[in-house]
């Protein structure tokens, strides 16, 4: 667990991408951060040992300077790595007890409802999915038992927008926890703590390693008694990220916020492009005016991401066939590298959510997702064409 220097607050966010968490080493001189590839450090006697580190489970200086940049970069007190986004999620889960409640979006990643219905249910931890954007139907899903609200904004894959503001007083109205799936938005776009939440989380191995080479995920609080919680389970459990990993994620930050503004510059121009396209039946994305929530995009983004939900004209056999057809993205899984990617969320990541469910939020046959890569738009535009044409 790395607390950052509140000298830092003073910096914009490219600065703080690039220098949060780092000095040169003091050994060589070296801009970047050594990876301490170390299971163990030298005790000059037993029990004492420099700083705090003892074992490389509980800490890494690699990861210490990776979780005080991450913990800069969304206006946060402590970051707290994990070797996946799961991991993070499975974090935030074991602050709670058998018999409390959860109150979770109604749009998730498939794999955070898959760890919440098929592993903590079972150990008595119960949840209900509502749909966030309605604050009456989502105010009315706590009980006495309700010690956590998870969401995700913008939510994968319907890209729903919640107010986070608004989440926050309901939450705490119900002294309950609110934790923040960052992960679309990124600390670029949204700092979900400067807006009342306890705890943000991410999938780092998306935007924020942004080159699909690493997989990974945070916790980032404000509150010293929360943060040495998530940190005391971070180390227990042991699901903690690689020194390689952490120093590629270093290495990631540094370029987040260019990256961002070419992820959303191109999603901009190509979700417009799409929406007046003949074989296009709908396209979900922030930035449009079409939106139901594009004005409480604009209030708490600073801008609108890379990802874009589209549903095609011809059902399920269309979408395959664009999915089959485009040659610059790649059909796989994941999202948020520099390389723009392609899938189908019925069939691949949210496979493990209920048909009954994907239908009534509205992953039709022929839903599609998008995570706008770096690429020269105008080549993007004339793949999605020739797909879409095709």
């Amino acid at each position: 667990m790395a607390k950052i220097n509140l000298e830092l607050s003073d910096y914009k966010f490219g600065t703080l991408a690039i220098h949060a968490g780092q000095t040169p080493d003091p050994t060589t001189g070296a801009i970047m951060t050594p990876v301490y590839q170390t299971s163990t450090y030298a005790q000059s006697s037993p029990g004492v040992f420099k700083g705090e580190y003892d074992y490389a489970r509980s800490a890494n200086p690699t990861r210490t300077a990776l979780e005080a940049n991450l913990a800069a970069l969304e206006k946060g007190s402590y970051g707290i790595c994990f070797s996946s986004g799961c991991a993070s999620l499975d974090g935030t889960l074991h602050l709670l007890s058998a018999g409390d409640h959860v109150v979770l979006s109604d749009d998730v990643y498939g794999g955070t409802y898959r760890l919440f219905d098929k592993v903590y249910k079972q150990l008595g931890i119960s949840y209900t999915m509502v749909d966030m954007t309605d604050p009456g139907k989502f105010d009315a899903a706590f009980t006495n038992k309700t010690k956590l609200v998870w969401l995700e904004t913008p939510t994968n894959p319907m890209l729903k927008v919640i107010d986070i503001k608004k989440a926050a007083e309901i939450a705490h109205a119900h002294k309950t926890l609110l934790a923040v799936d960052n992960t679309f938005a990124t600390p670029y776009l949204q700092n979900p703590l400067t807006l009342g939440a306890d705890i943000v989380s991410h999938s780092s191995t998306k935007y924020i390693g942004g080159h699909s080479d690493l997989i990974g995920g945070v916790l980032v609080v404000k509150d010293k008694d929360l943060a040495q919680q998530l940190h005391y389970y971070q180390n227990a459990v042991g699901a903690v990220p690689s020194p390689w990993d952490c120093f590629l994620l270093l290495r990631s930050t540094k370029t987040l916020h260019l990256r961002m503004e070419a992820h959303c510059n191109n999603a901009e121009k190509i979700a417009s492009f799409l929406e007046n396209h003949n074989q296009v039946e709908k396209v979900i994305y922030p930035g449009l005016k079409s939106h139901p929530s594009h004005e409480i995009s604009k209030k708490q983004m600073s801008r609108f991401g890379g990802m874009i939900s589209v549903v095609v004209k011809g059902g399920l056999d269309k979408a395959k066939k664009v999915l089959e057809r485009v040659k610059l993205f790649s059909c796989a899984e994941s999202l948020g590298g520099v390389e723009s990617l392609i899938e189908h969320p019925a069939i691949m990541t949210h496979a493990t959510i209920p048909k009954e469910q994907r239908e009534i939020l509205g992953i039709a046959d022929g839903f599609i997702r998008l995570s706008v890569g770096v690429e020269d738009v105008n080549d993007l535009l004339a793949d999605l064409d020739q797909a879409l044409l095709g």
